[in-house]
């Protein structure tokens, strides 16, 4: 069982910068396939950005590319996305979650979620 709770959410101009923390709980963390999704109301959840366990597989979605970074500390127990050249189309609420596969590229692949951190980005 892998607790994930997400942090760092909120409100920032266009162009600014957030930092986004997801920090689990257990040693399996250092197993895990690492994603961070975002979901705005009447969508599906989108996968943004993820990582594998041993920091060589990453992930970016097109809309992102060139402007977030995802990472991991193993030894924290904590993954981030660091969030740079925000637009208002990146506003939604962000998830972080955790997945037992090798590689998970969809929603369904992930094992465990975090409660959200909102993330509002105004014009």
């Amino acid at each position: 069982q892998v607790q994930l709770v997400e942090s760092g959410g909120g409100l920032v101009q266009a162009g600014g910068s957030l930092r986004l923390s997801c920090a689990a709980s257990g040693r399996a963390f250092r197993t895990y396939f690492m994603g961070w999704f975002r979901q705005v109301p009447g969508k599906e959840r989108e996968l943004v950005a993820a990582i594998s366990w041993n920091h060589i597989t990453t992930y970016y979605a097109d809309s992102v590319k060139g402007r977030f970074t995802i990472s991991r500390d193993n030894a924290k127990y904590t993954v981030y996305l660091q969030m740079n050249s925000l637009k208002p189309e990146d506003t939604a609420v962000y998830y972080c979650g955790a997945s037992g596969r090798v590689l998970a590229g969809s929603e369904s692949g992930y094992d465990y979620w975090g409660q959200g951190t909102q993330v509002t980005v105004s014009s």
